[in-house]
């Protein structure tokens, strides 16, 4: 599974969240929220869970389609 990174910025800058504020609504360490929006880091399917709540959305909004470059 792969994160769509545009995505998960664009929703982060949409709630007004810095990487700081959002990694604390996902209970995750800020390292881990820079890492993957920098495409460092593949987030496993728990973290993708936290992510999208602390966004309001389902997971699979996060996910690449494969095949897909958007």
């Amino acid at each position: 599974m792969e994160v769509d990174v545009q995505k998960l910025i664009a929703l982060r800058e949409r709630c007004v969240l810095s990487r700081e504020e959002l990694a604390k609504e996902a209970s995750l360490n800020y390292e881990t929220v820079r890492r993957i929006e920098a495409g460092e880091q593949q987030p496993r399917p728990k973290t993708i869970r936290a992510l999208a709540r602390a966004l309001g959305v389902e997971p699979h909004e996060l996910v690449k389609v494969r095949g897909s470059d958007a």
